[in-house]
């Protein structure tokens, strides 16, 4: 379904206020973005099965007479004019969704447009970031004299953390210098994001007789270690956020209600930032805790980026604000400074009936444009 098809697609007050603020090109990528958007939002890219939709937006690209590289489902491309010479900025957003949830009233594969809202699976999260970010590259990609270079990553399985999303491709892309990784923040300056750590824990104790007093009771060695995890604050500077937040999350313990366990299991979301390491917080729970745990693959590792860095500094003058992000994004990957900044709310992500405005698109792609025209370089 093409939205430019849509007997709902944009009203003529839109149009005019295009037409009244903006040139030709820019509404005619203000208009590509939302049919690639509808037509991503048709089909079904669950993370792990993105092939389609990796498909959809390498075509995209080709037809606009860009030169793609694939690898599994993770497209990736550079601007016309590369020079080896100058720094290269990765613009990147991922394409693949969470499973809608039950609570959905409308087909979370239809884009239907109402009230200047696009509704759909991946809309906000993060298909408006991503087709803003597309734009922002197709509106530099032919320029001649840039100061710097843009590679274009649209890449999978973010929201698994999956071995074959980002991360796959890193070593196959040129040195990259820095980042903006497209999310839902509100177009404001995500300049630092948690990181990400699970781990599985188990406590054990000795089976008895529920009757008796016999055994040992494997879920009251948990409850302990679980009032640990609620209540222990991390060292950190007065005036200054929680470095570390750890939450019990699933909890199993006991076959039989006359059976006293002998084991009980419970799992831990951990987010932290950059002022203290995964060994350290490891060391930290050993010395606190009797439970034994391990540690799930696909740590995350905190992201930060200096506050004088030029890229800050250019959405600062634009009148962006900074924040700490408390979710976590393919950021976690990326060895280089980067910014998490795009169009649409974190607060729509994986809720039902998911949306994103159509001027917040438009804004996103003025913001990004306007966020590289004013970048200087020293």
């Amino acid at each position: 379904m093409h939205i430019l098809n849509h007997p709902h697609y944009i009203t003529m007050n839109t149009i005019s206020k295009i037409h009244l603020t903006q040139g030709t090109d820019l509404n005619q990528l203000y208009q590509q973005s939302l049919e690639l958007l509808s037509t991503l939002i048709t089909i079904p890219s669950f993370s792990g099965e993105e092939s389609l939709t990796a498909n959809e937006i390498e075509s995209f690209l080709n037809t606009h007479g860009i030169n793609t590289f694939r690898k599994h489902n993770n497209i990736w491309c550079y601007n016309k004019y590369f020079d080896a010479s100058k720094p290269t900025i990765l613009l990147n957003s991922h394409h693949d969704t969470v499973r809608p949830n039950g609570q959905y009233s409308r087909d979370p594969f239809n884009p239907v447009i109402e009230d200047e809202k696009i509704h759909g699976l991946g809309s906000n999260d993060a298909g408006g970031p991503l087709v803003a970010l597309i734009a922002t590259f197709l509106y530099f990609f032919e320029r001649k004299e840039l100061p710097f270079n843009l590679c274009l990553a649209t890449t999978a399985e973010e929201e698994t953390s999956g071995e074959l999303g980002i991360r796959s491709i890193l070593n196959d892309m040129k040195t990259i210098s820095f980042a903006i990784v497209g999310e839902p923040t509100c177009m404001q300056m995500a300049i630092a994001e948690k990181g990400s750590m699970v781990i599985d824990c188990v406590s054990k104790g000795r089976a008895g007789h529920a009757a008796r007093e016999e055994g040992d009771n494997a879920i009251y060695h948990a409850l302990k270690d679980i009032e640990w995890f609620r209540h222990y604050l991390f060292p950190i500077m007065d005036d200054q956020p929680q470095p570390v937040k750890m939450t019990v999350t699933e909890i199993k313990g006991g076959i039989q209600h006359n059976i006293v366990p002998d084991e009980c299991r419970f799992t831990v979301d951990i987010r932290f930032d950059h002022n203290y390491t995964e060994r350290e917080i490891i060391n930290t729970i050993i010395n606190h805790t009797s439970c034994h745990f391990t540690i799930r693959a696909n740590v995350l590792k905190p992201s930060y980026i200096d506050i004088l860095h030029p890229l800050v500094i250019s959405g600062l003058s634009l009148g962006r604000k900074t924040y700490l992000s408390p979710t976590s994004s393919d950021q976690g990957w990326l060895d280089m400074p980067s910014v998490k900044m795009g169009p649409g709310n974190s607060a729509r992500s994986h809720t039902a009936d998911e949306f994103i405005g159509i001027e917040e698109i438009e804004e996103g792609i003025d913001i990004y444009i306007s966020l590289l025209e004013t970048l200087e370089l020293s």
